[in-house]
């Protein structure tokens, strides 16, 4: 049974079937129960032996520890957990680089936008989750597949001076970071499905369940409703459809490291 259908028989968000699974809340006794009575469990010492499970402490990811929960949105601490266990991610960004694939001074300047809404404190705890994730996520034994797709004008979205710019870009190719990342370019040209775009993220669990993330200025949202997952999984294929292929993308992201070098040569 996926956590999807056990979100459903028992009437359950998947958020929280998944926070169940993997081991990041601490089942209640009636919660217990009704999972018992859905997978018709009625042996008295597996019983037991759950009971005193729920009554253990919990195991919790290095990024839900008091000294960053206290800093980061439950979103993002939710998020990561689904992420860990994720087959796939496939996510669009549309004004900045997404922080699985930032370099330390591209964060810091990112950052460095949101000084009026957080505290420094708040800042250096997301720069540290930022860096420490990417190494985190893509060495597990089975790391999931993660396909980004950025829309041109972040490729040339000049962010913290042309150093930091080029050492981003160069992140972006191939040869710059982990195997398991596509990064493919949305082109310019493709104006129509910009005109709706938002950046999001859909992560595909490997046994059909998805979580959708979805954020915008000051507020961010997980969404499991199969609707909704329908309707950005066929937005993700439109994207795949319309967006340059690895290699296409890489050769438009040397082109542009090419002109920021020759810009510097001429200073």
């Amino acid at each position: 049974m996926t956590q999807g259908e056990v979100a459903s028989k028992l009437e359950w968000s998947l958020s929280k079937v998944n926070r169940i699974e993997i081991g990041d809340v601490t089942v209640s006794n009636t919660d217990l129960q009704a999972l018992l009575r859905l997978f018709e469990v009625d042996d008295q010492n597996a019983i037991e032996t759950l009971s005193g499970h729920c009554r253990s402490a919990r195991q919790r990811g290095w990024w839900d520890e008091p000294a960053y929960r206290s800093l980061l949105r439950p979103t993002t601490i939710e998020l990561m957990q689904f992420q860990s266990q994720a087959a796939t991610i496939f996510s669009f960004h549309s004004a900045i680089f997404p922080g699985v694939i930032q370099t330390r001074a591209y964060a810091e300047h990112v950052l460095a936008f949101w000084a009026g809404e957080l505290s420094d404190e708040e800042r250096a705890a997301r720069l540290d989750v930022r860096m420490k994730w990417r190494t985190h996520v893509f060495s597990q034994p089975r790391p999931p597949r993660h396909v980004l797709v950025v829309d041109e004008s972040i490729v040339g979205r000049e962010v913290g001076g042309p150093h930091v710019m080029i050492g981003q870009l160069r992140e972006l190719l191939p040869s710059g970071h982990d195997p398991n990342i596509d990064v493919r370019v949305l082109p310019l040209r493709e104006t129509a499905f910009l005109a709706a775009a938002a950046p999001f993220m859909l992560v595909e669990m490997g046994d059909g369940d998805a979580i959708l993330y979805r954020e915008s200025y000051l507020s961010d949202e997980l969404v499991d409703h199969p609707a909704v997952i329908k309707r950005y999984r066929e937005v993700v294929e439109q994207v795949l459809d319309t967006a340059l292929s690895v290699e296409a993308s890489a050769r438009l992201i040397e082109a542009c490291v090419a002109a920021l070098v020759s810009s510097l040569d001429r200073r």
